[in-house]
């Protein structure tokens, strides 16, 4: 531990794991501490919050919650949101609402750590750390654990930059539908990268277009009712690799989010494919404690990053202080 210091930017890269011989290969959990609910979000020092302030430059606020009544129908099989207006007082008129069956990851969410629980490989019979969370928690201790309530409590700000796949695909001749299990390869993200005049910065929260809001949002609602009783869903996403999580830890991101329902491509694995499925999902949340957005609306920021040609800015997220929590809205907003 002595010799990593995240004040100064001296952290391992993903050579140095295995971290702690007593925990799993990929687990960084001994980097932050055996108490730590925060994980990468420590990277947003006060240093580095106050240094990405100096990225508002128009004032223009982007917004970047969906509305919470899409997708709709609910994906993977999730409940449905029902929204009830109630009339407390007659003279003067006074209302509330109540929101029933609202589950946090049907719409935009941040998923905290003890969402997805394994890691990589199927652990020996016995192992300590089989259908283990982050910091080895077990799916017993869950119920009990701060969850959300830890970041909402905390806060996240600091410098996020934009990677619109979308756009640099359809420029570069990239054919698909982010409806489909479209996998969006670590060479071409750096391509994106480079193509944007992107570098990265530790601490960045990477944001990805995949496109799959703007197709949603251009399905009809019957087609909307078929894609969701899809039995294997299909999402566009980043490719589940080594390769991938290799690049990911190495940038040394405070958070990573997309537009699409899950951040990692989903769906029966095209021929070739080097993916492991949710490889992403158990490293990110469990092993490294790295926060995952999905659902993300980036339609309108990416349009102004394009035009301003800029793609780095000023990042907000407020979720909700909800102590045992398993995911949150973001309630997060860009601005340039």
């Amino acid at each position: 531990m002595a010799k990593w210091d995240i004040e100064k930017d001296v952290l391992p890269s993903f050579s140095d794991f295995p971290l702690d011989k007593d925990h799993p290969p990929l687990a960084a959990w001994s980097l932050w501490g055996k108490d730590d609910q925060y994980g990468t979000l420590n990277l947003l020092t006060p240093a580095r919050v106050k240094e990405a302030s100096s990225l508002v430059k128009s004032g223009d606020i982007f917004p970047l919650n969906w509305k919470l009544e899409l997708p709709n129908p609910p994906l993977f099989h999730r409940s449905v949101l029902k929204h009830e207006v109630i009339r407390t007082v007659q003279e003067p008129a006074v209302f509330d609402d109540v929101y029933h069956n609202f589950n946090t990851q049907t719409s935009t969410q941040w998923d905290c750590f003890h969402h997805f629980a394994g890691h990589l490989g199927e652990p020996a019979a016995g192992s300590p750390h089989k259908n283990t969370f982050y910091q080895g928690k077990t799916p017993e201790d869950v119920p009990n654990l701060p969850g959300v309530a830890a970041w909402a409590q905390r806060g996240i700000a600091g410098r996020a930059v934009l990677l619109d796949y979308r756009r640099w695909a359809l420029k570069n001749g990239i054919q698909y539908s982010p409806g489909t299990n479209h996998e969006i390869t670590l060479a071409n993200l750096k391509k994106v990268a480079e193509d944007q005049g992107v570098t990265f910065k530790t601490g960045d929260i990477l944001l990805i277009r995949s496109g799959w809001i703007e197709w949603y949002e251009s399905l009809s609602q019957v087609e909307r009712e078929k894609y969701a009783a899809i039995t294997e869903i299909e999402i566009a996403g980043l490719e589940n690799t080594v390769e991938m999580l290799q690049w990911l830890w190495n940038n040394h991101f405070g958070a990573v989010a997309g537009d699409q329902t899950a951040l990692e491509c989903v769906g029966p694995l095209p021929e070739g494919s080097k993916s492991v499925r949710w490889l992403l999902h158990l490293h990110l949340l469990s092993q490294w404690g790295s926060p995952i957005g999905e659902m993300f609306y980036l339609e309108k920021l990416a349009d102004a990053c394009a035009k301003n040609k800029r793609w780095e800015f000023f990042f907000t997220s407020a979720p909700l202080n909800k102590e045992h929590g398993i995911a949150s809205p973001p309630n997060a907003i860009a601005i340039l």
